[in-house]
């Protein structure tokens, strides 16, 4: 378990509410260890292990867990809360994982992989780039119409184009052709530029 006393813990919560990157980095390095471990000991199917690795789940809880942390959602009292809490958000990931793998095609029956779902290796934005999108979106939500800043919220939180399409009701690509339209018109009326997204 990372070892923090509650002076250090709350300063590192409290930089990381505020946007500081290397707060969030740090945070990794910390847990990272200890929710790629608890990946490992529940990924006990062999068809997943073969398409997720710890990598891919530590990335998208830390992603979640940034997003919550950013609206407020999330409070502390000590350390081992915080690391309960990934420890929660692990299993709960590898459920939902779980269920998406073992989706069953309605024409015959076979197991069908949700390939839009499954993030790999390397896809992901860091923790940092994660924090640095939501001060950007932050600061272009004034430019944005309702429908393009639905897309980029869902996006910077860490959804994947198959759930975006869910929520929305509009096909995968349809969104993603807008969210290309309005990376491309925020670079050019603001020389910003959201990445990993």
């Amino acid at each position: 378990m990372p070892k923090l006393n509650q002076t250090q813990f709350d300063n590192l919560l409290a930089r990381i509410r505020a946007g500081n990157q290397e707060a969030a980095a740090e945070l990794v390095r910390l847990y990272e260890p200890e929710i790629r471990r608890e990946i490992r000991l529940r990924l006990t199917d062999a068809a997943m292990r073969r398409t997720l690795d710890s990598t891919d789940i530590c990335q998208s809880v830390m992603a979640n867990f940034f997003e919550k942390i950013r609206q407020g959602q999330l409070r502390f009292d000590r350390p081992e809360d915080l690391l309960r809490l990934l420890m929660q958000m692990v299993r709960n990931k590898l459920v939902d994982r779980h269920r998406r793998h073992r989706v069953r095609s309605p024409r015959d029956g076979q197991a069908m992989e949700d390939v839009d779902a499954i993030q790999l290796e390397g896809d992901a934005p860091s923790p940092s780039r994660v924090v640095a999108n939501q001060e950007l979106l932050e600061r272009v939500k004034p430019l944005l119409s309702h429908e393009e800043l639905q897309v980029l919220e869902y996006r910077v939180a860490g959804y994947r184009w198959v759930e975006i399409s869910e929520k929305l009701d509009e096909s995968a690509e349809a969104l993603r052709k807008r969210l290309a339209r309005t990376r491309a018109r925020l670079v050019q009326e603001l020389d910003v530029e959201f990445d990993s997204l």
